[in-house]
This record gives structure tokens, sequence and C-alpha cells, in this order.
């Protein structure tokens, strides 16, 4: 049985997870990028153990991830040789605003999405767009304590202020 016309085919990727460009374009450090490979993941996720800085002991997969910030054009072309219509994907949060606290957004990172949104609507694929996925600024954390603080609703609505006002498609 064939997939009616109107199904969307298509993939997914989390910033964090295929991004990699860490500590490029002006982004920021995120939460999500200091969990590491090996024993010490699940501790470091669920927050019973506090690694807020990268260190010689761990590797780190979000540091490089798949290199899609080098080769971004690339891995969305290969998607649409496998016929996607859709591509869901997140922003990282640092990208966009590298500390989290800032008024102004980083018009790199602005540009660095506006960028994959234009090549996808030129292969014929529609970008659906999560706004954050489990990424948060370091700098929030250390400084107000991530999400434990209300201000964090705040810097959140500023992110997607400027999301939502810089991307109108």
């Amino acid at each position: 049985m064939p997939f009616s016309k109107d199904f969307l085919w298509g993939g997914a990727t989390a910033a964090n997870q295929c991004e990699g460009g860490y500590n490029q374009g002006g982004r920021g450090l995120a939460n999500v990028d200091l969990v590491p490979h090996g024993k010490e993941r699940f501790p470091i996720i669920t927050g019973e153990m506090k690694h807020l800085e990268f260190d010689e002991e761990h590797f780190y997969p979000a540091k490089e991830a798949i290199d899609m910030y080098h080769h971004w054009k690339e891995d969305l072309a290969l998607f649409a040789e496998m016929g996607f219509k859709t591509y869901r994907m997140s922003i990282a949060w640092t990208r966009i605003f590298p500390k989290g606290d800032e008024q102004e957004p980083n018009e790199e990172g602005l540009q660095f999405y506006e960028d994959i949104f234009r090549e996808c609507q030129r292969l014929g694929i529609e970008p659906l767009v999560t706004i954050t996925h489990f990424d948060c600024p370091v700098h929030l954390i250390k400084e107000y304590g991530g999400w434990r603080n209300r201000k964090m609703v705040g810097f959140y609505e500023n992110l997607a202020r400027a999301i939502f006002t810089h991307y109108k498609y």
C-alpha cells in the first residue's frame, strides 16, 4: 500500500545531536554540550552529578556531532535525494542567544538557520521546527540556577520572540 500524496515523509534531528560547531559562529555553551559518553552520562543528564565544564576525562559527542554546522548543505541534499518532504529540526538556544540572557540575538546564529530554511525551501522540504530540544545555556544555569528560577520564562520568551520575529515563513 503506497503512502498518500499528502503523507509527510521526512526525518528529524536535534541541534545538539547533529550540529557540532559548539564554539563557532558566536554560539555559547549549552548543558547538552557537556553530556559525555560513558558511565557518567545518565547521572549528568538527570542532574544527579553536576557537570558544567568540559574536562579531559570525558568524550563529548556534541562537540563535533555529525558536523552539520559545516555540512548542512550536503546533508539537506541527501534528504532531498531520499525524497523527504519535511525535516523536523531544533534550534540551539545558544546559537541564537549565546549566554541566554542577552537582549539582542546573535546575528550569525540567526543567519545559520536562515540559510538552512532557504535551502529546505529550494529543495521542496518543509522545515518543522522545535524551538529547543532539552538545551539550556550553561550561563543561565550558573547565574540563575536554570529552570528553578522564574526569570527563565522571560529568557525563553525572548528566544521565542526572536525566532518568530526573524523567521516569518
